[in-house]
């Protein structure tokens, strides 16, 4: 695959793409929970989590892949005590074993409890 650089245009009012394809992966931007009209998920963190993991599944699906193809997530939570609810959500996405992933504890945009960016590989192996 020639290594053009695929945007795919956020919804929402704000400045950056929802996903970037070039070559072989996809570099999605970080997902806060959020509804797919852009309203601000609250409640747990297993409905925050829940929220997000929705919301980077259906981004996935747009660009043509799935969680099967994460390679790499990087997870933020408010608080580290949020950690074991996190994994209970966020291992269910993932049946054929999981990404690299690094999680730090951060102050979050809007309040919320969790924030995810994933990459993805989109291409093939031999």
């Amino acid at each position: 695959m020639p290594n053009t650089l695929q945007r795919y245009p956020s919804t929402l009012p704000y400045p950056f793409s929802k996903a970037i394809r070039i070559g072989d992966f996809l570099f999605l931007s970080g997902q806060i929970p959020m509804t797919a009209e852009g309203e601000v998920v609250r409640g747990d963190i297993a409905t925050q989590t829940a929220a997000v993991m929705t919301r980077i599944g259906e981004t996935l699906a747009e660009c043509g892949v799935g969680f099967d193809q994460v390679v790499k997530a990087t997870v933020w939570l408010s608080d580290m005590q949020h950690f074991a609810g996190f994994n209970q959500v966020y291992q269910r996405h993932f049946s054929n074993g999981f990404p690299v992933r690094s999680t730090v504890s951060a102050g979050l945009a809007l309040g919320v409890d969790v924030e995810i960016e994933v990459q993805a590989w989109v291409g093939t192996t031999d």
